[in-house]
């Protein structure tokens, strides 16, 4: 008895210790992570560092500066980065920028609106200088707007143009004895390419090949500007790639020099007029953005309600647009009476085509109360672009990819699968001829695969119908640019599917003078993210879930997870064109 009181103590004192502990360890990096009063030392110089995850809205990142933890965690908010640049413009003690940037992983929409930021900067006739090791075709497009561009004498730059890689799964689904049963409308549909075929069709690759062009011309163009070289000259030198290292880019203009780390301090110290063995007094972005007072006594909001990710039914996560969450967030804003105009800030590739509609509705009753403008990220296609077509304006970057505007139907046929790899059968019993609609165990018949292709082309009617009375455009004359087909911002917006070319800033802008407080106006950005330990709990707990299946499947843990991606886009879908990356 004796040793069981003995046992139940020490186990009972040892509960309390580690929870006591944990919260205890809570508690420290809260303390670490709260809001500290940054001090900005006179002669300073702005880093920073563009190699990371770029979003709309940064994240919380309560380890930020504590050695180990946080150090190797790098994400960049592109709202905090402009706001941060345009105090420093007229902050006496921020005398220059210094930018590192090597492979900015975000599309070239935002890499513009980061750039024309710096420029913003440059206006103040302060200095921006750009050094790197590794000049990627992206991460040169950023460098190239600042007044010097160096590189690591051992380092390299990309300049051969964009391309675009399309992966096939045909072959995997073959082996995997998975066949997707797909409706669709439209020539340029091409979502399910990947799914059905093992190289690009024609009209896929039509597509592709006039969108990147399109883009790249936009990239040359504004590199020519920049660097004052001439745009034929840059054009040639990307097609016959005639740069291939670092002492050819220096001889083309694209670099200014090839220095050391050491001797690049050295040109930041002459600048600064400090002494060789000075300290330049560094300060990053992180740090600095913590300064920006975002503070306003105005009565007056403008609501950027950010959407990025695919689009799911529901409330959707930190990666994800729910259907229900961002409906939700356009009602609050549409029934406040401090917002007056609304900005629906969209980069997102598409999704689910019952939840985009539902944005759309909410869209559409926010549009006939109070100015909502559209502003589109990197893409804003299919079930992006639902999300838009109800406002008032449509804004895009000329890099924005959009349009696609189509849907198609998906479903997976993985009886061959469960039952000759895993060794699972099915049998369905149905009070009628049509049985389940949507199912995985055995393939549809010949009647509910006219079902489905018929659901198929009455949401292409209601997408279309939607679309064409959202732009005051004949239904006619929008299918002639609907039909599945992807268009850059220019090209939608010769094709009056968009309004103006331009950014977030644009976007607000418009909104403010529609609601005629151009004068007086604060913005907020919304849904907020979640606080970092919320996020962090709500990681575990998926993660404690994950591992329980995993140990549970084992070897079958793969595959249960390619049937969970198949399941994620059954049915009604309106996205992209493929997983675009430009590269």
């Amino acid at each position: 008895m004796g040793f069981w009181k003995t046992f139940f103590a020490s186990l009972l004192a040892l509960t309390i210790f580690f929870f006591g502990a944990f919260f205890l360890f809570l508690a420290f990096v809260a303390a670490l992570g709260a809001e500290e009063q940054v001090l900005v030392k006179d002669q300073s110089v702005l880093q920073i560092n563009l190699d990371g995850q770029i979003n709309e809205i940064q994240a919380e990142n309560p380890f930020e500066g504590i050695p180990v933890i946080g150090n190797e965690i790098q994400t960049v908010g592109i709202s905090e980065l402009k706001k941060s640049l345009e105090k420093a413009k007229t902050d006496p003690k921020i005398k220059g920028v210094v930018l590192t940037v090597n492979y900015p992983l975000t599309g070239y929409a935002s890499l513009a609106e980061i750039r024309q930021a710096i420029i913003d900067f440059k206006k103040s006739n302060k200095w921006v200088l750009a050094y790197s090791d590794y000049l990627s075709e992206a991460a040169y497009y950023v460098a190239s707007s600042a007044d010097k561009v160096y590189l690591n004498p051992i380092g390299d730059i990309e300049w051969n143009g964009l391309a675009v890689e399309v992966t096939f799964f045909k072959r995997m689904f073959d082996k995997l004895e998975i066949k997707p049963e797909i409706f669709r409308v439209g020539e340029f549909k091409s979502a399910v390419e990947p799914f059905m075929l093992d190289k690009m069709s024609e009209a896929s690759k039509t597509q592709l090949q006039e969108t990147v062009e399109s883009l790249y011309d936009h990239v040359v163009n504004e590199v020519a500007t920049s660097r004052n070289i001439d745009k034929a000259k840059l054009r040639t030198m990307a097609d016959k790639m005639e740069v291939r290292n670092a002492t050819q880019a220096v001889a083309a203009g694209l670099i200014d020099s090839l220095l050391y780390q050491d001797e690049f301090d050295a040109i930041v110290k002459s600048k600064l007029g400090l002494k060789e063995k000075a300290e330049i007094n560094f300060i990053k972005l992180s740090k600095y953005q913590k300064t920006v007072n975002a503070i306003s006594s105005s009565k007056n909001e403008i609501a950027v309600i950010v959407g990025e990710g695919e689009i799911v039914p529901g409330k959707g996560d930190e990666n994800t647009i729910g259907g229900d969450s961002f409906a939700n967030e356009v009602r609050k804003a549409r029934l406040s009476s401090k917002v007056k105009a609304i900005v629906i800030r969209v980069n997102s590739p598409g999704g689910s085509f019952i939840a985009s509609d539902k944005i759309w509705r909410e869209v559409s009753l926010a549009a006939k109360e109070k100015p909502v403008i559209a502003s589109m990220g990197d893409y804003a296609a299919s079930g992006g672009y639902y999300m838009a077509m109800a406002c008032d304006t449509i804004v895009a970057h000329p890099h924005t990819i959009t349009g696609s505007i189509g849907i198609f139907s998906i479903l997976f046929d993985a009886s061959g699968l469960l039952s000759n790899k895993i060794g699972i059968t099915s049998e369905e019993v149905k009070t009628g001829e049509f049985g389940e609609l949507i199912t995985v165990s055995r393939p549809l018949t010949t009647a509910e695969k006219a079902i489905w292709q018929k659901k198929t082309e009455e949401g292409y009617e209601v997408f279309t119908g939607k679309a064409a009375a959202g732009r005051n455009m004949p239904i006619e004359e929008l299918k002639k640019v609907a039909s599945g087909r992807v268009w850059t911002g220019s090209q939608a917006l010769d094709r009056k599917l968009i309004d103006i070319t331009g950014n977030v800033d644009d976007a607000i802008a418009i909104a403010a003078e529609k609601a005629g407080i151009t004068a007086d106006y604060k913005t907020k950005y919304v849904p907020r993210r979640k606080p970092f330990f919320e996020q962090l709990m709500s990681d575990l707990n998926e993660n404690a879930k994950a591992k329980t299946v995993q140990q549970e499947l084992g070897l079958y843990y793969p595959i249960y997870k390619q049937m969970q991606t198949l399941q994620k886009i059954n049915g009604l879908q309106a996205r992209i064109p493929y997983q675009l990356t430009i590269q």
